[in-house]
């Protein structure tokens, strides 16, 4: 059994998630974030983006490179997220599916997923209204769509005309075209061939595909459980490498495996630990058992105790996306406040977590006004369990690092408004880009 103080269990998942500051991949950061090696070395190690439509800041699957590479070329990701890309298989072209929520994966990858399809098109027992349901009462309706599609080429959700495509409702309201082309994805009858702006392209998978993709594809409802236990294992091994120490709930949810059954897949992380792809550890201060990873053993023997620079978090960070990982490893509770009203908030709508000295010591709300080219600080709030001195030096490193923000969305100058437990002291050393 592997004993780990709290500090070295946070220390090894800042390097297993590439937050230390330490180059990914032994490259050089600086060099990677001007090109394609960075992007393709931070999604090798994260394994998914996970994407998200909130555009007040910057969408959520931008952000997570940011805060390992910096200003990187977000261009050279676009290039990875076209269908032109899918075709390329092993260089870097990314994919739709849901592997954590909605996320972008490598291409090659997307079979690994394919338990998730088999489950989806075999579920049994549907519940009135569910997905399950509208796909066998809506038959005729899918198989129009696959029509539609294979005729026409890829689409998106307005640009098939049928008299189902009609919202109902008000915000997420989707129309039947729409829940049926979301069934037809989940399922792998469907995938992605890029957005047009930010709408889904649908595809068959031999549109854009990979022809070594399409082909495990094209197995999956011949395969029982057993057969994607190897997968399932993979995915469970790419989680553990990530997040370095983690617990057995975590490691289920990084892929979101416990759709398939939790005791399953839990039936499989003893399989990797009697095989000694993972090792049993205890963490002082968690409730839980962890596991480490053969990559975690290595980094925890060879790895310098460094920092990591100041870099603000998406919301949907693998590093704070299971919330009681978050309160263990930074004892930083979060919660996203989106859907909280206004007069309920306590951070602000969309507040980004900060790390800074290997430690989570506040949030920021920010807002990128692109009109007015200005970066717009909305409240700034350091954790109640810091000093003032540590409140000063954060924020004297936060406001360097805002700098480098407004420069990677294109903007032109900062302001901050007195709203925060740091934003008096981060007033103090406000710089314009």
């Amino acid at each position: 059994m592997i004993e780990l103080s709290g500090d070295t269990a946070r220390m090894l998942a800042l390097s297993g998630l590439g937050l230390r500051g330490i180059p990914l991949d032994s490259a050089v950061v600086s060099k990677l974030a001007k090109g394609t090696g960075g992007i393709d070395a931070a999604i090798a190690r994260l394994g998914l983006l996970q994407i998200d439509s909130v555009n007040v800041f910057e969408r959520a699957h931008y952000m997570p490179l940011f805060s390992r590479l910096g200003n990187y070329d977000r261009e050279a990701l676009h290039s990875r997220m076209d269908a032109s890309a899918h075709a390329a298989h092993g260089n870097g072209g990314l994919i739709e599916y849901w592997a954590h929520e909605a996320s972008l994966i490598p291409v090659e990858n997307l079979p690994l997923y394919g338990w998730r399809m088999h489950a989806v098109r075999n579920a049994d027992d549907p519940k009135p209204n569910s997905w399950t349901a509208f796909a066998r009462e809506n038959q005729p309706l899918l198989d129009w769509i696959l029509d539609e599609i294979r005729t026409r080429g890829p689409l998106t959700v307005s640009q098939i005309d049928h008299d189902r495509n009609k919202r109902k409702g008000t915000w997420w309201g989707w129309s039947d075209v729409k829940t049926g082309l979301e069934w037809l994805f989940m399922a792998g009858h469907l995938t992605s061939a890029g957005r047009q702006g930010f709408s889904r392209r649908y595809a068959l998978p031999e549109q854009v595909l990979p022809q070594s993709v399409v082909t495990a594809l094209q197995g999956i409802d011949d395969m029982a459980a057993a057969d994607f236990d190897p997968h399932r294992k993979q995915l469970l091994l790419q989680a553990a490498d990530t997040l370095a120490v983690a617990s057995a709930k975590e490691l289920v949810d990084y892929h979101r495996q416990s759709r398939g059954g939790s005791k399953a897949v839990n039936g499989l992380i003893e399989q990797l630990v009697e095989s000694g792809e993972l090792h049993r550890a205890n963490v002082a201060g968690w409730k839980e058992p962890a596991f480490i990873s053969a990559r975690g053993l290595r980094e925890l023997e060879s790895a310098p105790a460094g920092t990591n620079p100041t870099t603000i978090l998406s919301p949907f960070d693998p590093t704070v996306w299971y919330r009681d990982r978050a309160v263990n490893l930074f004892n930083f509770d979060y919660r996203i406040e989106i859907y909280t009203p206004k007069e309920k908030r306590i951070y602000g709508y969309y507040t980004l977590p900060i790390l800074h000295n290997r430690k989570i010591v506040g949030r920021i709300d920010l807002k990128s006004e692109r009109k007015e080219k200005t970066l717009m600080v909305q409240s700034v709030w350091a954790e109640t369990s810091m000093d003032s001195k540590q409140v000063a030096a954060a924020a004297a490193a936060v406001a360097k690092h805002l700098v480098e923000v407004a420069k990677w969305q294109g903007l032109q100058r900062i302001t901050l408004e007195p709203v925060g437990t740091m934003a008096a002291d981060l007033a103090k050393n406000l710089i314009q880009p």
